[in-house]
């Protein structure tokens, strides 16, 4: 009776609803016996209170017939807190059964609110739990939603190193059903103070309904700061350069939402002054009490280009674009260099005569060969100071799928056809629109580390397989495409090495401009900056039938395993595996010899 009842209430809930949440038991378990609570919330959302017992394996799948996406939200789970994620877990699928693919998994172990979105029109999730007597409860909120749609002004990313920002339609009454996501993102070195002037939530003792989730990272899996709800004035702070905020309201009782600000402090010591250099731009970190000590004010300092302004947090940092703000661009040799020089300037005192020292900090990036060359001086009345250390180049490598090169594999291992077409880009990540990447040589190997055999696909610029096409120059891209082989007696992984040549636009006798040049040729013009770079490994599929998905396979010489000699401990080894099978078919023979003696016919005596 009791089953039959909370059956008949459960298909009360499902048609009031328009949806189809069904419940199964799992095979091996005698019934799925979670209780339901909650109530019917309207034609496009839901919530449920889930009362779990111990040994359980339950599974609800949620429909709707039109085609809208599902977005589920766990925002309470009470589980057993001693248990393994193996043990006792919630599991949610896309789709209508629990073979469809993974979309995540929370248990008591996750220091997250876990949230999934269904790709369609259905979803599932799985809870079991283990043999443990403890009390499980489990709050689900659910909402049908179009993928089209946004609310203004909800999430976004912010990446200076201080702004603000607030829920939709604050101070007004927040939106309902609304999933906002802010990804705070500012310069390495540097972490978040952030700070809620007004929090006006629903109150909840365990914030199911509406609530703030803050994490200490990137994303919303990097670790929950804390959940808040109800009224507030709460602070956080990340541990490192970013924080990730989001807002989750229901279908009821909508308050004024929430303002926040935040701020960013530099957690490296620096006494003077630092520089580092990048591909696309110059670091230059400035103390305040060095500032102080000279008594300037952040506001006096100004770059080549004046409109270019530092950011101010408890440091003054200049980000110097490569191209931009003046900075000044000088080619010799092999070097490339970028200049700038950071200026203090004060009103005089008066026109004639002034009582501060003129002061300067010149800032030089040097990209020669494979490393960058940071220099930094200042110059007080003619006195030089230098400091310099030692930076890359940020270049990169990779797979696409078509010669639009729109497309990045990310596979690894990439598993590919005999014969296939295969679209490789290598790229240089910088500002500066006058360098040029050029492929000088690219090779390929069964190994990682490229030892002996070795195959060419271009040397000095051209091609050197049948199949392999180089592209013209195009900027910061290098690309060509080759069709896919392996290699004799060996697996079929082959691993791609590419020296990569950069040169300035303008230098029409550079070694980019000049193409394929054949090995005999002599006097080749100069470039200006090199490296290599590796990608790898690439199968064939059909050795991914056979050795399965194990990840990187060892460089096996095939022909030469089975062509190996027999050893002596081989051929022994063998000879003790003989006589043994001898002495066993002896023994197993005369045992049936002897059976058969015993049970040997009797003559029946005759009275």
């Amino acid at each position: 009776m009791e089953v039959t009842g909370r059956l008949f209430i459960w298909a009360i809930l499902a048609v009031s609803c328009r949806a189809q949440l069904n419940s199964t038991a799992a095979e091996g378990r005698p019934r799925c016996t979670a209780s339901l609570g909650g109530a019917n919330l309207g034609e496009t959302h839901k919530a449920l209170i889930l009362n779990l017992n111990a040994d359980e394996n339950c599974t609800w799948t949620i429909e709707r017939p039109e085609n809208r996406s599902i977005r589920i939200i766990f925002s309470h789970i009470q589980l057993d807190p001693d248990s393994r994620c193996e043990n006792e877990s919630i599991k949610v699928f896309d789709g209508r059964s629990t073979s469809g693919p993974l979309l995540g998994e929370a248990c008591s172990k996750n220091d997250f609110v876990p949230v999934f979105e269904s790709s369609a029109n259905s979803l599932t999730f799985q809870i079991v739990t283990d043999w443990t007597r403890v009390q499980r409860s489990v709050f689900i909120f659910y909402y049908f939603f179009s993928s089209g749609t946004t609310i203004p002004n909800c999430g976004g990313y912010l990446q200076t190193l201080e702004g603000s920002f607030s829920s939709p339609n604050y101070p007004r009454p927040h939106p309902e059903l609304a999933y906002c996501v802010w990804h705070i993102q500012v310069e390495k070195g540097y972490k978040i103070n952030l700070n809620f002037t007004e929090l006006f939530l629903e109150m909840d003792e365990y914030c199911r309904f509406d609530f703030i989730a803050v994490y200490d990272g990137p994303s919303t899996t990097s670790g929950l700061l804390k959940q808040v709800c109800g009224r507030g004035t709460p602070t956080f702070e990340s541990s490192s350069d970013a924080m990730t905020v989001v807002l989750s309201t229901d279908y009821a009782n909508s308050y004024r939402g929430f303002f926040a600000s935040y701020a960013s402090t530099y957690v490296q010591e620096v006494n003077t002054h630092s520089l580092s250099c990048a591909s696309d731009k110059m670091r230059v970190i400035i103390s305040k009490s060095y500032l102080q000590s000279l008594n300037y004010h952040e506001s006096n300092l100004q770059l080549n280009d004046p409109t270019c302004r530092p950011s101010v947090s408890n440091v003054v940092e200049f980000s110097i674009p490569l191209h931009e703000c003046g900075t000044i661009k000088k080619i010799e040799d092999h070097t490339i260099s970028y200049t700038n020089i950071i200026t203090f300037t004060q009103s005089p005192e008066s026109a004639v005569i002034t009582r501060k020292r003129h002061l300067q900090i010149v800032v030089t990036c040097e990209m020669e060969y494979n490393s960058t060359v940071e220099i930094l001086y200042i110059t007080e009345d003619d006195v030089i100071q230098n400091q310099s250390v030692l930076g890359k180049y940020n270049t990169s490598m990779a797979l696409y799928e078509s010669g639009s090169f729109e497309n990045l594999i990310q596979e690894s291992p990439y598993y590919v056809d005999l014969n296939q077409t295969l679209f490789v880009q290598a790229t240089l990540h910088t500002s500066d629109p006058s360098l040029v990447v050029f492929l000088d040589t690219c090779r390929a190997s069964p190994t990682s580390d490229f030892a002996s055999p070795t195959y060419d696909l271009i040397s000095s610029g051209c091609s050197r397989d049948e199949t392999c096409e180089v592209y013209p120059l195009f900027g910061h891209y290098g690309r060509f495409q080759f069709n896919a082989f392996k290699f004799l007696r060996h697996l079929s992984s082959v691993y791609l090495k590419c020296k990569i040549l950069i040169c300035d636009t303008s230098d029409h006798t550079s070694r980019c401009n000049q193409g394929c040049v054949s090995r005999r040729k002599r006097d080749i013009p100069s470039y200006k900056w090199k490296t290599d770079s590796v990608i790898g490994p690439i199968r064939l599929k059909r050795d991914r039938l056979v050795n399965g998905d194990s990840g990187l396979l060892p460089q096996t010489h095939e022909a030469e395993i089975s062509k190996q000699p027999l050893s002596h401990l081989h051929l022994f080894s063998f000879m003790v595996l003989a006589l043994n099978v001898v002495i066993v078919v002896t023994a197993t023979v005369r045992h049936f010899l002897n059976r058969w003696k015993d049970h040997g016919y009797q003559k029946l005596q005759v009275y």
